[in-house]
C-alpha cells in the first residue's frame, strides 16, 4: 500500500503532479478513435487510480480528481445525447 504513495510523491510528479496524468491520457485519446463512451469509461478508470491518494491527503490527486468529475459529467451528457439521437433513427 506504501508503493502506490511513493509513486505519487517520485521527483517528477512532484514538479508537475497532473503531467503524467495529461499524457497518459492523451496518449489513450489520440491512438485509437474512442467512442464517448469508451472515453467515459477511461476517465473512470482514471479517477480510480486519485481516490486513495486523495484520501491520504494528496492536494494533487484531489485536483485531478475534480477535473475528472468536471470531465467524465461532460462525457456522460455527449453520451446521453449519442443514445437519444441513435434512438431517434
Amino acid at each position: 500500500m506504501e508503493d502506490d504513495f511513493m509513486s505519487i510523491d517520485s521527483p517528477t510528479s512532484a514538479n508537475n503532479p497532473s503531467l503524467e496524468y495529461l499524457s497518459t491520457a492523451y496518449l489513450r485519446q489520440q491512438s485509437v478513435p474512442q467512442s464517448k463512451y469508451a472515453q467515459l469509461l477511461a476517465v473512470l478508470e482514471e479517477m480510480g487510480k486519485d481516490i486513495r491518494p486523495t484520501y491520504a491527503g494528496s492536494k494533487s490527486s484531489a485536483e485531478r480528481l475534480k477535473r475528472s468529475i468536471v470531465h467524465a459529467r461532460i462525457l456522460v451528457r455527449e453520451c446521453l445525447m449519442e443514445t437519444e439521437r441513435s434512438a431517434r433513427q
